[in-house]
């Protein structure tokens, strides 16, 4: 991935990335954030709501626009100034999301750019729209995609327990401190 410059962006100039979005994404978007609300993980809570099943976190979507910016217009380098969001649609789990933006002006002399952002479902559905200020690197940002290696993947095989053992060490501390008094 390169990162463009000012110098190199256009109004009209787009780019995208499509995702599947997969329930184990869900789930991991939430326990990342901590957003626990019932509509998003929890089947018999949504079935109550007008949504029926489960459904992404609407910045689950807008995150896939972050992602468009990072990695490829403006690119590797760029600083998201700010976002306006208005979600449209739900996305569902196996929705697959194309996550879009376009330049619609570039303010050169203050190294900004202001971008049409879109999300839309595999019905070409608008699921998000919005607008964003972003401000591309001054240089050229070079930045290979870096996979996870088998090491980083054991290591996040074993956060859970990691987890565990810190939650019994504060447990223990507690009982601790509670015989104590």
């Amino acid at each position: 991935m390169i990162g463009r410059t000012i110098a190199e962006i256009s109004a009209g100039d787009s780019a995208e990335l499509v995702r599947r979005v997969e329930t184990d994404d869900i789930a991991s978007f939430i326990d990342a954030v901590g957003d626990l609300n019932p509509v998003h993980s929890d089947p018999a809570y949504a079935a109550t709501t007008a949504f029926k099943e489960p459904i992404a976190p609407g910045i689950f979507t807008a995150g896939l626009i972050s992602a468009v910016i990072g990695t490829q217009l403006p690119g590797p380098g760029a600083i998201y100034l700010t976002q306006s969001l208005k979600f449209v649609k739900p996305v569902r789990t196996g929705d697959t999301i194309t996550a879009r933006v376009t330049v619609l002006e570039v303010i050169r002399e203050r190294n900004r750019v202001r971008l049409q952002t879109v999300c839309v479902n595999q019905r070409d559905e608008e699921v998000l729209s919005g607008e964003a200020w972003v401000m591309p690197s001054r240089a050229h940002v070079t930045y290979e995609e870096r996979r996870p290696t088998a090491a980083a993947l054991g290591a996040l095989a074993l956060h859970p327990w990691a987890l565990a053992a810190q939650a019994m060490r504060l447990w223990a501390a507690m009982v601790t401190s509670a015989v104590r008094r």
